[in-house]
């Protein structure tokens, strides 16, 4: 290593490196609460986040119970269970018995959650393809082998 990249690789330069990519995960952070909320509302107006959250994550699963839906979103099994009754109640999500587990239920989104999930992201639909439409395929590949690095805990170069 030489002396230049000895000073860049300073302790110092170092942490002002990690402050600055805080704040911008910051405002990423902000945008997309920001969006989360917009579709929330989209879905039904007043919908908080956090029963938007529960109804992307029963979506992106596709069925799932709520104790898996609790572990899988980091939430305690209350929390989940109001979120869950008032999407019943807004008729988004249906429950069905656990073929595998006759004491739960399988949660799963109706044709209208559906429906209305889909209208509500409309607006946002093709953002990051138009927002990333100037950058190299090495580089969307790299960011999201970076970032993938980063949500695991592990070195970059042991993702590659």
């Amino acid at each position: 290593m030489t002396a230049a990249e000895q000073i860049s690789e300073s302790p110092e330069a170092r942490a002002a490196a990690v402050r600055a990519l805080e704040a911008e995960f910051g405002e990423l952070i902000t945008h997309f609460r920001r969006l989360i909320l917009e579709n929330a509302n989209r879905v039904s107006p007043g919908m908080l986040p956090g029963a938007y959250k529960t109804l992307t994550t029963i979506a992106r699963c596709e069925q799932v119970t709520a104790s898996t839906l609790a572990e899988r979103m980091l939430m305690d099994k209350g929390q989940v269970s109001r979120s869950v009754r008032e999407l019943e109640d807004l008729g988004l999500v249906e429950r069905s018995p656990d073929p595998r587990d006759g004491r739960s239920a399988l949660l799963r989104l109706t044709d209208v959650g559906t429906e209305r999930l889909a209208a509500a992201r409309l607006p946002q639909e093709g953002m990051l393809l138009q927002t990333l439409q100037d950058w190299s395929l090495a580089d969307i590949g790299n960011l999201s082998r970076l970032l993938h690095a980063l949500a695991s805990g592990v070195s970059p170069e042991a993702d590659a």
